[in-house]
């Protein structure tokens, strides 16, 4: 298959992107400074340009997302408005204009994130981010078919713990490469509509 991997450059994108390869895929690579394509899917023109330039695909995997973490009563209306667009809007927007793009039996992969089940000091908007996306998952896959589309939902990763294992006190870490076989399995398996929970 000819996957487009969003946020390849990062932890679980990179380990996704092996993954991918070591089953024999062709993985383009989309980073926002840098990758096989460059582009901002937080703007639905790049979004527009980046389908263009990608050509032929069968599927599109998200591994990253913006989210603004502070105290609730810090939160401004902007860092709740800037986080559903970085993590929200940025999805729906690869799927909308996918759509189109990709083949019947194409698919797309989104990411939550465990703050949807498990919520922490500071991470409101990034819980409410991943909530909504678990949602559409649900709700595009009843107008998608034949087109498939599943979310994953890890945890934090071993290899990001020192970035952000304060926030995340208490709960176990996954090695990126488990999170990552999530993605394998909703690219190569036959469900819809799921969220694969890698906690």
């Amino acid at each position: 298959m000819r996957i487009l991997l969003i946020g390849a450059g990062g932890t679980l994108g990179t380990a996704t992107h092996k993954a991918f390869t070591a089953r024999g895929h062709e993985v383009v690579g989309v980073g926002r400074t840098g990758g096989d394509l460059v582009a901002d899917v937080t703007d639905p023109q790049q979004v527009a340009r980046l389908y263009a330039e990608a050509g032929p695909l069968d599927a599109v995997v998200v591994a990253a997302g913006d989210a603004v973490f502070r105290p609730l009563s810090e939160l401004t209306g902007d860092d709740f408005a800037a986080t559903l667009r970085g993590k929200v809007l940025s999805q729906v927007e690869l799927v909308r204009q996918g759509a189109r793009h990709l083949p019947p039996t194409g698919s797309f992969t989104l990411i939550s994130g465990i703050l949807t089940e498990q919520p922490i000091v500071g991470g409101a908007a990034a819980s409410t981010a991943n909530g909504a996306v678990e949602a559409f998952v649900r709700a595009a896959a009843i107008e998608l078919p034949p087109q498939r589309i599943n979310g994953v939902s890890p945890t934090v990763v071993e290899e990001s713990l020192p970035t952000y294992g304060p926030f995340f006190a208490g709960m176990e870490a996954v090695p990126a490469s488990r999170a990552a076989t999530a993605y394998v399995r909703s690219v190569e398996g036959a469900q819809t509509g799921q969220v694969y929970r890698v906690h």
